[in-house]
């Protein structure tokens, strides 16, 4: 083994408004470390997350995405929707169970799971 993971980074364009969206997602509280870096350590794990500002915007789809198992996919969307997030398509079944592909406030692609 050469390390561990420590954290996932998320590029946007306003660290502190996005860390703030997750804190809905996964608990926690938002940390400001400067203007353009911020974070939120969930409670249960496993990484923290944290945001940096970069100059450019979201373009094309995220090559990695986060899925986050709730326990009613209907109200977390619904919720996560008035914090500011986007559902994209209809909810979803495959062999593995239920899935709503959802964005947050800058478009980044995560998934709500049962």
């Amino acid at each position: 083994m050469i390390g561990r993971l420590q954290e996932l980074v998320i590029d946007c364009a306003d660290p502190p408004k996005l860390a703030r969206f997750w804190t809905a997602v996964v608990g926690g509280e938002a940390v400001d470390r400067d203007p353009d870096w911020s974070y939120v350590d969930p409670p249960d794990g496993p990484l923290r997350l944290a945001f940096q500002l970069v100059p450019e915007g979201k373009e094309v789809k995220n090559r990695l995405h986060l899925d986050v198992e709730v326990a009613d996919i209907d109200a977390a969307r619904e919720r996560l929707c008035a914090e500011g997030a986007t559902a994209v398509e209809d909810l979803r079944t495959d062999g593995h169970g239920r899935f709503q592909v959802m964005r947050d406030p800058e478009g980044n692609e995560f998934c709500l799971l049962d």
